[in-house]
């Protein structure tokens, strides 16, 4: 493994030793990567870069645009997400493939919560990503479904992942209870364009399992 660091975000590389090895670009939080790296190996994963950036400021890097706190004792999103992904394109993507060997045969955007909102949006945003995972993601996020609908990415995507506890939905909050209904809708939007898309319903609540979660979606991404 290798850490670097670029404008305040450290940034992991675990890199495969295999020549020209997909790539996949992880948001995260501090040590989840390698949490989530170790469970891709258990899980039998073929070779394949994994880029986890964390140290992120998670409500502004990660969001398109502002919105009010979503529930008590939580902070306002201030939507940095297109800083954050100029960063990402612009230095970290040069800074990170400096480090493995040959050329990735594909680029893959994956992330949990607020950072699988940022996958998705992402690829609205650059056409440096061709597959998408989604792992819980917070797409109860207001007008996020809205700007899917009616907007086209960049690239089409070869695929992309999503799921979802199945106890995220069952809240009194009403912003965030409508997540399955968005996540369901947009899969759906999806799939009738011919993209390859499955939406996996996990056991228990949005905090449970996420690095093993996080690789499963990870799986997919590499088994298409």
């Amino acid at each position: 493994m290798y850490t670097l660091s670029t404008k305040g975000k450290t940034i992991s590389i675990f890199p495969s030793f295999e020549v020209n090895a997909p790539i996949i670009y992880l948001n995260t939080f501090s040590n989840e990567g390698q949490k989530v790296y170790e469970a891709t190996q258990t899980a039998g994963c073929p070779p394949f870069t994994l880029v986890a950036i964390s140290d992120l400021d998670w409500n502004h890097d990660m969001v398109p645009w502002d919105s009010p706190p979503a529930f008590r004792n939580a902070d306002a999103c201030t939507g940095g997400a297109d800083d954050y992904l100029r960063l990402l394109t612009e230095e970290i993507i040069a800074t990170a493939e400096k480090k493995i060997a040959g050329v990735p045969c594909w680029r893959g955007i994956a992330g949990y919560s607020l950072a699988g909102l940022f996958a998705l949006y992402a690829i609205y945003r650059t056409d440096l990503f061709s597959r998408v995972g989604s792992m819980s993601g917070s797409l109860w996020f207001p007008g996020m479904k809205e700007y899917i609908f009616s907007h086209e990415p960049k690239r089409r995507p070869d695929c992309v992942y999503f799921s979802l506890g199945d106890k995220e939905s069952k809240t009194r909050n009403p912003i965030l209870r409508s997540v399955r209904q968005n996540t369901e809708e947009i899969q759906a939007f999806y799939q009738d364009k011919g993209i390859d898309t499955v939406f996996q319903l996990n056991p228990g609540n949005h905090h449970d399992h996420a690095a093993e979660r996080t690789a499963a979606g990870i799986a997919w991404m590499l088994s298409r």
